[in-house]
């Protein structure tokens, strides 16, 4: 090595670390948010500085937070209305207008002084209907337009209760009865002419098994929308009509041949059940396609809110509020537990009213779903036909 090459690389050496402090010093200054002086403030960049109020929002209604914020505060209003619901119409049922067949009419003292004493010690009025016999007044009984039976016997009267046809009503007619018989000193007696089955004493096995087909029908489309997304509308439609038969068979198998609370008519009361569920479960679909994940909330007030206090199945309807009373009878549940509570003790009287809502419930939610079944979240896409071979 010459004596200059040697210089030249001694220099080079001492330069390199100056070259490099250069660098870093430009790099330093092309660097957003590097201090100019020791304890100033560094100045931020694009996505350096603090985000501001709208994008702090936005980025919460993306995130889960959201929702699950909504969903606490829904469910805490939930559980209020839920207890204030059944509260309202269980807790202290209070008779409004109970129909009454009469035979023989009220002129006689007895009577008219009893019917007086009834309705000042139920704080209602006895909806007074003459018939000429007790067959056309017991017929009336069991077409359920009637809930008891009175007739005047020498210096006392009579009443026949009918229990099937309300045990709540029937109870409050006896306590009732007794007390305004002592009250006034008119002898009365008091019968049971259509009492409940040894395993229903209280007449709600039919509210539980139409609450059980209720219920399981629209916690199975929901299950159905979370587990199997892909199905198509009209497998929805099918698998729907699959749980509710299966899922309807299985109630009315425990409760009856398991269990032996009640003898029903199966096949009747199992069909009952099965359109109930289905019915059920195509009213979630219905409000799922139209609103998505909220559907829960229009289903739940509808169904358990609403429909079950109101369906007459705890508490007979002369007992419930007369708007519920009214309402109840066009809802799902109401008619599920007319159509149950007919079959099951009023054998050949059964009305086509219930069926008739059961059914339009059901055939609006299904044509609702057909027609905006685009928007139903889920199903599969179609794969594209494959293009002919010389195209």
């Amino acid at each position: 090595m010459t004596e200059g090459q040697g210089a030249r690389e001694a220099r080079s050496a001492r330069g390199a670390p100056q070259a490099e402090e250069a660098r870093e010093a430009e790099r330093a200054e092309d660097t957003p948010g590097t201090p100019d002086a020791p304890g100033e403030r560094p100045a931020h960049g694009a996505h350096g500085r603090p985000p501001t109020a709208a994008e702090k929002w936005a980025a919460f209604k993306g995130s889960p937070f959201l929702p699950a914020l909504v969903l606490v505060f829904i469910l805490a209003v939930a559980a209020g209305l839920f207890a204030g619901s059944y509260t309202y119409t269980m807790a202290d049922p209070t008779p409004r207008r109970v129909p009454v067949a009469v035979v023989g009419g009220t002129k006689a003292p007895p009577a008219r002084t009893f019917v007086t004493g009834m309705e000042e010690a139920l704080n209602a009025s006895l909806v007074l209907t003459p018939y000429d016999t007790a067959a056309e007044a017991r017929e009336a009984v069991n077409e359920q337009e009637e809930f008891a039976i009175l007739r005047t016997r020498g210096d006392g009267v009579e009443l026949d209760v009918a229990g099937a046809s309300g045990a709540s009503v029937a109870q409050v007619l006896a306590e009732t009865t007794a007390k305004v018989g002592a009250r006034t000193g008119v002898p009365v007696v008091v019968r049971d002419v259509k009492p409940l089955q040894e395993g229903d004493p209280r007449g709600l096995a039919l509210f539980y098994i139409s609450l059980a087909a209720v219920i399981i029908g629209f916690v199975g489309a929901i299950q159905l929308s979370v587990h199997a997304r892909g199905l198509n509308p009209a497998e929805r439609i099918a698998f729907t009509v699959a749980y509710s038969l299966l899922g309807a068979f299985a109630v009315a198998a425990v409760v009856d041949w398991l269990l032996g609370a009640l003898d029903l008519p199966f096949t009747e009361s199992w069909l009952i059940l099965a359109l109930t569920m289905f019915t059920s479960g195509m009213v979630f679909t219905m409000f799922n396609t139209l609103m998505g994940r909220w559907a829960m909330l229009p289903t739940w007030g509808l169904m358990v809110l609403l429909g079950n206090p109101s369906s007459g199945g705890a508490v007979s309807w002369p007992l419930l509020p007369s708007v519920l009373g009214h309402i109840g009878q066009w809802l799902p549940p109401g008619a599920s537990v007319n159509a149950q509570h007919t079959a099951v003790y009023f054998e050949g009287h059964q009305h086509l009213f219930p069926f008739l809502v059961l059914a339009a419930w059901a055939l609006v939610s299904c044509t609702v779903f057909w027609v905006y079944r685009h928007r139903h979240p889920g199903g599969r896409g179609r794969a594209p036909a494959h293009a002919p071979a010389g195209a």
